[in-house]
């Protein structure tokens, strides 16, 4: 199983289905299933019978999980799509998520 290099909090862009160009905030990741939730992005239809949060019930959208092939990560420099790399921070000696595009340390 590769190592998932996207994480919670993170902006990424939607590259295929019908949420293609969808660019969202990830929610949740599901790293046994290799899957993320981005917010507003692959919307389902669920229904629901009425309850104490929505006593009318009736049809609500929610976010559904996506493949991580899907989706790439937003360079936060540039704003494009762009790879993930990992390499040593000199400084603390730990392990640091990196745009392959523009060499910006991502937080």
């Amino acid at each position: 199983m590769e190592k998932i290099k996207i994480k919670k909090n993170d902006i990424v862009l939607v590259t295929t289905g019908n949420s293609k160009g969808t660019k969202g905030k990830v929610i949740k990741i599901f790293s046994k299933e290799n899957r993320a939730m981005v917010e507003g992005a692959n919307l389902v239809s669920k229904h629901s019978k009425p309850n104490a949060e929505n006593p009318q019930g009736g049809i609500i959208k929610q976010e559904a999980k996506i493949h991580i092939s899907n989706l790439v990560m937003i360079d936060p420099k540039s704003g494009d799509a762009t790879k993930l790399g990992r390499k040593m921070d000199e400084k603390s000696g730990k392990i640091v998520r990196y745009s392959k595009k523009s060499g910006e340390v991502i937080k």
